[in-house]
């Protein structure tokens, strides 16, 4: 019996398959998280639920004071000695460096931890298509470190500790609006196939700038900050203030650095 799906070979199929034709990538689904943000996402779980459930008390306070980025750390060296009554902040000289990075894998509560996962999930999985894994890592530890010198900046000489991949976060939207609302992009409403869509050229930083879906992206991500900043918006009681001004840090960085980890080359 005659194969029912078998055709001549210079036939073409219902695809367009044909001379000169370059068969389409098939489909990869909006939600179908790329590995590398998986991977990162079980890091933050793993490292949360160690502090929760392996932790004592003493050892996590330990813990939060060697990773979490503290501006108090940054204070001279003779001052720091005299507020503390000559006991050393765990971590020494090294903390000075790497809490710059670390502090982004802690966070403050397990709700905390929940909402950065959702905002990496949604945001990382868009970017991290279109960078792959390496300018991805790199990305995320640029945007980290730029939120942490922004907050240095702001709070410098406080004893409150800073957590949380928020800043990061703040720099994959940033990225995503340099080319996510293009035409064709994985945001607009022309959208081309899935898989071609993360691979549009981007315009411009000036281009986007007047691109009207980037730039109310960009009202409502920092009037949702402002808010936060001023205390219009705060979730009561005793939680821990929301480090705005790491968020803004980070969100810069993610706008100007996109296109030095972009591979895709640019529209002209």
């Amino acid at each position: 019996m005659q194969d029912p799906i078998r055709r001549e070979p210079d036939q073409p199929s219902e695809w367009g398959e044909g001379p000169g034709f370059q068969r389409q990538p098939p489909s990869e689904p909006l939600f179908n998280l790329p590995g590398v943000v998986v991977a990162l996402l079980a890091l933050l779980v793993l490292i949360h639920a160690l502090r929760a459930f392996v932790l004592s008390a003493h050892a996590d306070l330990e813990f939060l004071l060697t990773f979490a980025f503290l501006p108090l750390r940054y204070v001279n060296a003779g001052d720091l000695s005299q507020m503390l009554g000559g006991t050393p902040l765990p971590g020494g000289e090294g903390a000075m460096v790497w809490t710059f990075l670390t502090y982004a894998f802690l966070h403050g509560s397990f709700m905390h931890l929940v909402f950065n996962g959702l905002w990496m999930a949604v945001f990382g999985s868009v970017l991290a298509r279109r960078f792959g894994v390496g300018r991805f890592l790199a990305f995320s530890a640029v945007t980290a470190i730029a939120g942490a010198g922004a907050h240095l900046a702001t709070h410098f000489g406080e004893p409150m500790p800073m957590v949380g991949a928020s800043a990061a976060i703040s720099g994959y939207m940033a990225a995503v609006a340099r080319f996510a609302f293009d035409r064709a992009g994985p945001l607009s409403m022309m959208r081309a196939h899935d898989s071609l869509a993360y691979r549009q050229p981007a315009t411009s930083l000036a281009r986007a700038l007047v691109n009207r879906q980037v730039l109310a992206f960009l009202g409502v991500w920092f009037g949702v900050n402002l808010l936060f900043g001023i205390g219009t918006i705060s979730f009561g009681g005793n939680e821990p203030s929301i480090a705005w001004e790491a968020h803004i840090g980070g969100f810069a960085a993610g706008l100007l650095c996109f296109s030095l980890f972009d591979p895709v080359p640019r529209r002209r």
